[in-house]
């Protein structure tokens, strides 16, 4: 799974993974340069890095207008990297809207490339207060040992599964933790206990979890369960969607209820297999960098280097500020439908989603919301409009959001979230596909029916707790390692 490496609670991202290295910030004389940093300020390696990371902030980060200067900001004064990047994420000029900044130390560059080294698996309470598998990646250790959506897990590593304090430092130790193996104690659907040790190892993320198709009346509904924007994963969208074309598709049910994001690249294609053909060569989205960036300004880029053919065909050394900011088709920052796959004629597409939607989701949902009928199903998306490229410093990668996109009418700014058009719990107690599931039934309703199901009481835990659903929420975002960000992919053209 696409793990959450962050320095606060929760992130959102874009990024550009490049093989580079990083300059330092050593200057060459004992006089303050414009950015007020001492020239040829010696230091120690971690003071040094502090004064990168607060740099790379001042000339590319989305909200740098009004950051203070290097003497008033002091980063050598922090803690830790992470100290630093909470204090740039509070900044005023942030509006309180980055929860999306973090650094790390390179493994989520691995992970979006689809390489899994983990259990494969992740758990939710569900209505009841009863903690549960809520997917299993194909192929992975869990998936070969019969994990599967749905089972109740009673014991984990010998420690209970309630919302305690105690028990929820267990559950975030084990199953997210770095131990070479965890025991599982479950009970299936219908019935039986069972033991189970799964060992971590290294897998390829599948990121289709199910597909399938259903007749409605006398429509074809596809259903598809995506959950990572991983860059291997063209093959599989590929081919669901040719199975959907063979069936008749004519409305599509996108799951993306636990997906954070990933590959801007692969947020395209998913978008290209949706939309219809009319929209060919026109806009699909805009990518707005920081304006220092668009400028030609940020001038610290040219630390971040990497080999690359250049317009005449030769192979030499770039930097990433010899790239194009530009928000126009020129620069590559303006993409425009290009049908892919022969899927044609759908009419409308259901986007299961939860407060774990993010990122790279948005961006697909937000692209079609202007050339087809969405309808939004779940609970308000997570909010991430924003992203940025990995900036390597030292042995680590910093993301700190760099850029926004809107559609090409020109919208984009659901910080807060996308609102659903009919609000639904998530529901744990039912694998994917199951047509009696809440949300999948409801979008299923819908198309039989050109309305939604009324639901009662669905703002309720069951009787078992007692609890609303805030509380079973606030449980489940301790528990909530998702990887979240919209991940520059794409090769962007250099000037």
């Amino acid at each position: 799974m696409l793990k959450k490496f962050i320095s606060q609670n929760t992130l959102f991202c874009a990024l550009i993974i490049v093989l580079g290295f990083t300059a330092s910030c050593k200057k060459s004389s004992n006089t303050p340069d414009k950015e007020g940093v001492p020239q040829g300020a010696s230091g120690t390696r971690d003071e040094l890095t502090k004064d990168s990371i607060y740099l790379y902030a001042q000339q590319t980060y989305y909200w740098n207008v009004g950051m203070p200067s290097y003497d008033t900001f002091n980063p050598r004064k922090y803690s830790s990297n992470n100290a630093i990047i909470a204090a740039i994420k509070a900044l005023p000029s942030t509006g309180g809207k980055d929860k999306y900044s973090f650094i790390d130390d390179g493994s989520v560059a691995s992970q979006l490339s689809g390489a899994g080294e983990d259990y494969g698996f992740s758990a939710n309470f569900d209505g009841s207060d009863l903690l549960r598998v809520k997917y299993v990646y194909p192929g992975s250790p869990a998936d070969l040992k019969g994990l599967k959506r749905g089972y109740q897990l009673t014991k984990v590593n010998g420690g209970g599964t309630s919302r305690s304090s105690a028990d929820i430092a267990n559950l975030n130790a084990s199953i997210f933790g770095d131990n070479p193996s965890i025991s599982l104690t479950f009970v299936k659907p219908g019935g039986g206990t069972q033991d189970i040790v799964i060992n971590r190892a290294s897998y390829n993320i599948n990121p289709v979890l199910f597909t399938n198709t259903y007749t409605v009346g006398a429509k074809k509904v596809g259903y598809i369960v995506f959950n990572s924007f991983t860059t291997n994963a063209t093959a599989a969208l590929d081919a669901a969607f040719s199975k959907f074309t063979t069936d008749g598709v004519t409305e599509l049910v996108v799951d993306l209820r636990y997906n954070g994001g990933g590959s801007v690249a692969t947020s395209e294609l998913f978008t290209n297999l949706i939309a219809p053909p009319a929209q060919n060569g026109k806009v699909m989205y805009t990518t707005y960098w920081t304006k220092t960036m668009q400028d030609g300004n940020a001038t610290i880029l040219q630390n971040q280097k990497f080999y690359a053919k250049g317009n005449d065909g030769v192979t030499r050394l770039y930097s990433y500020f010899d790239y194009s900011y530009k928000p126009t088709i020129a620069a590559g920052n303006q993409e425009v439908f290009a049908k892919r796959g022969s899927l044609n004629g759908l009419t409308r597409v259901y986007f299961l989603v939860t407060s774990g939607t993010a990122s790279a989701s948005e961006l697909l949902i937000n692209n079609l919301k202007p050339v087809i009928d969405v309808k939004l199903i779940g609970k308000t998306t997570y909010g991430k409009p924003v992203g940025f490229f990995s900036i390597r410093i030292d042995k680590n990668d910093l993301y700190i959001p760099q850029f926004q996109t809107k559609n090409q009418l020109d919208q984009g700014d659901y910080f807060a979230g996308m609102t659903v058009d009919k609000d639904v719990a998530d529901d744990l107690t039912k694998d994917f596909g199951d047509p009696s599931e809440k949300m999948l039934s409801q979008a299923l309703y819908y198309s039989a029916n050109n309305n939604f199901l009324a639901l009662t009481k669905d703002n309720m835990i069951s009787s078992t707790s007692g609890i609303g659903r805030q509380q079973t929420a606030a449980a489940n975002e301790k528990l909530d390692h998702e990887f979240k960000g919209m991940v520059e992919t794409r090769k962007l053209k250099l000037k």
